[in-house]
């Protein structure tokens, strides 16, 4: 009884087996050889058994197939492998050697203690599996908790991304283009979103915290961010802005954005700006199909003007795009050295265009892009304002005198590259040139050589101004003065701020020097022409000295 109470204090299936091997001693003249428990459908060897003949003895226990049987074990007359069953199933073996056969008394007594110990693996084995089913509920009730929470999350975000996907294409439906699409992204996530193209100027914000004025975009960095963030998948993080590109088949039609200064977006205000670029891209590409076409009219308008064309046609169709062609026009030509003359240079050209207040008709030729305006360009804007969009200043243009008659327009087109020329070939070879004012050399036709204008001057004034880089004097610019005064003595000395006698000095010295005489008719018109060229086409020396 001691015993059996033993075998019940204890819910450890291997110390009960254990003692029951311990004490079988208790029941009569009876050694434990060996104990088995069943685990998992197999029969585990308990650690206590003894070596000297386990592998017959587990052989044997295993050959009885839960029965109970005979065992032999050298030294010992009698054994017995004896199931220790439960009320559903075999728990295990205590296999049982004695050195006589026990008596009936000590059979019984062996019987009711395998009986107990039975007994007691099967409250043992019970309270595993209550353990285990405790622990098995408490699993189950833990992933039923986490599958609830991961369920009650997938509706949300489904409920959100059909919030997303309804409000997006509520807004490509209404075709309220860039201001409705950065007007939704404000409401889904509380930032400022904005659109701008892909040269970096804004078209659209909404939210607080708008910069005024909005900062003018760098050519090269634009290039640089929009590489970049085309590189990766989805939004990427450019300083305090999350942005997307929008671009349908590739084509990079503008930029996306959130401002997210304290870095609060989550995936969703992630998946709302994807969706917002989506949303986006028709509305862009439409946009641009219509600026394409406008365009492609107003280049073929350009093209039969700079040609010439019929004016009632002309009329016609410059007020179908919009423009007027009945006020005074004039003809530009714009050549940039670092930019080939290809549809984007000459999208550029139309923006800083329309920046300086230019109303154009544009066209493309072979190395420049031509600009039909309807006023005269300021001398010193669509130049600055190209310098700024292409980031270079390396760049000519060339401007036609006033056109009055659509006649004129060819004629004009071959002025105002006639000016690009002079420009390109002058001692500053970047800026604007204007034809009306280049003198002398309108009279010069397209195509002459510029070497030969060389060396026409040198012929006429190169040991003048040989004279004057050795001596840094100024005979040359004297001598030009002279001639654009008409050769009045008081008016040419006042201009060089020199006194009259050391004008007369002067001028004798260029006489002796050059070997040519101021008045001979001949060698003075080839002198005037000399210095004319001199000063339009090499370029006045910038740091001659004055007087």
């Amino acid at each position: 009884m001691v015993l059996s109470g033993a075998l019940f204090d204890t819910q450890d299936e291997g110390e009960i087996l254990s003692l029951a091997m311990d004490q079988i001693d208790a029941a009569g003249p009876y050694s434990a050889e060996a104990g088995y428990l069943k685990m998992d459908g197999d029969l585990v060897p308990s650690p206590r058994n003894r070596q000297v003949h386990a592998m017959a003895v587990d052989r044997r226990v295993r050959e009885l197939a839960g029965e109970d049987g005979p065992v032999t074990v050298s030294g010992r007359p009698w054994g017995r492998a004896l199931g220790l069953r439960g009320s559903e199933r075999l728990h295990g073996y205590l296999v049982v050697t004695s050195p006589s056969r026990p008596t009936e008394a000590e059979r019984s007594l062996l019987a009711t203690f395998v009986r107990h110990t039975a007994a007691a693996l099967s409250v043992a084995f019970a309270h595993r599996r209550q353990r285990e089913d405790a622990l098995e509920l408490h699993r189950l009730r833990e992933e039923r908790t986490a599958l609830q929470g991961r369920l009650i999350s997938v509706v949300a975000e489904l409920a959100y991304q059909q919030a997303v996907h309804a409000l997006m294409a509520d807004v490509a439906a209404s075709g309220g283009g860039e201001e409705a699409a950065t007007r939704a992204l404000h409401v889904l996530t509380g930032l400022p979103a904005l659109v701008e193209d892909r040269f970096g100027r804004l078209r659209s914000w909404t939210g607080p915290d708008r910069p005024d004025p909005y900062p003018e975009p760098d050519p090269v960095r634009q290039d640089e961010m929009l590489h970049a963030v085309a590189r990766r998948s989805g939004p990427v993080r450019i300083g305090d802005r999350l942005v997307t590109l929008v671009r349908p088949h590739g084509q990079i039609l503008g930029v996306l954005a959130l401002v997210d200064v304290r870095g609060e977006a989550d995936e969703h205000t992630l998946r709302a700006l994807e969706d917002g670029a989506a949303s986006l891209a028709p509305e862009l590409a439409h946009l641009r199909n219509l600026a394409e076409v406008e365009s492609r009219l107003h280049r073929e308008l350009a093209d039969d003007l700079l040609a010439g064309t019929d004016e009632a046609s002309a009329y016609a169709r410059s007020e179908a795009v919009g423009h007027d062609l009945h006020r005074r026009h004039y003809v530009v030509v714009v050549q940039w050295s670092n930019r080939t003359a290809d549809g984007p240079f000459a999208q550029t050209v139309g923006r800083a265009a329309s920046a300086v207040g230019m109303h154009s008709l544009l066209t493309r030729g072979s190395d420049h892009v031509v600009l039909v305006t309807d006023d005269r360009p300021h001398a010193r804007a669509l130049y600055e304002a190209l310098a700024r969009e292409t980031g270079t200043r390396s760049g000519a243009i060339g401007v036609s005198a006033p056109c009055d008659s659509l006649d004129d327009i060819p004629h004009r087109y071959q002025e105002a590259q006639r000016a690009l020329e002079v420009r390109r070939h002058s001692h500053e070879h970047y800026g604007t040139t204007f034809f009306d004012e280049l003198g002398l050399y309108r009279i010069l036709g397209p195509g002459n050589d510029y070497r030969e204008l060389e060396t026409f001057v040198r012929d006429w004034l190169g040991q003048l101004i040989d004279y004057d880089s050795r001596h840094h004097t100024a005979m040359v610019k004297t001598l030009s003065r002279y001639f654009d005064c008409g050769g009045n003595y008081d008016e040419t000395a006042e201009s060089l701020a020199i006194h009259r006698s050391t004008l007369r000095y002067r001028l004798q010295r260029i006489r002796t020097i050059s070997g040519n005489d101021l008045a001979n008719v001949e060698d003075r018109l080839n002198l005037q022409v000399a210095t004319r060229l001199w000063k339009i086409v090499l370029g006045e020396p910038a740091g001659e000295r004055r007087g």
